[in-house]
């Protein structure tokens, strides 16, 4: 597993953990970012095991990440809060914890937070 991986699937499953608890939902999408990532083995079994209790952006290696990556952290860590169908004012102060962390500028986070927020908003629709 890459460095940039790791510190990506690790930072959204300390967003999944953001309100205390790992819904079915949010497990399913911790299991299709490993198959995204094409992590297999021991690589995956190790995500798993690191899913399996909170976990905190303290723990995640974010200076591994590209500005792309780091965009691109923020967009799908905004749609994981909204995997259960609601957004919680933890994973709200989560985000922008993480928002800080990433440097990315105030202005693009923002369109980047509500552009995510808008298709995490017509998924959930959808359901």
């Amino acid at each position: 597993m890459q460095d940039y991986q790791e510190a990506m699937v690790k930072s959204l499953i300390a967003v999944a953990w953001a309100d205390g608890k790992v819904e079915d939902e949010e497990t399913e999408v911790i299991d299709a970012l490993i198959s995204a990532f094409e992590l297999e083995g021991e690589d995956a079994d190790a995500i798993r095991e690191f899913a399996k209790t909170p976990r905190t952006l303290d723990e995640i290696p974010l200076t591994e990440l590209s500005l792309h990556d780091r965009r691109m952290l923020l967009q799908h860590a905004v749609i994981v809060t909204f995997i259960d169908g609601d957004q919680s004012a933890e994973e709200v102060a989560l985000l922008d914890d993480l928002q800080n962390r990433l440097h990315l500028d105030e202005s693009e986070a923002k369109e980047l937070r509500d552009m995510a927020t808008s298709r995490a908003q017509r998924l959930l629709q959808l359901m």
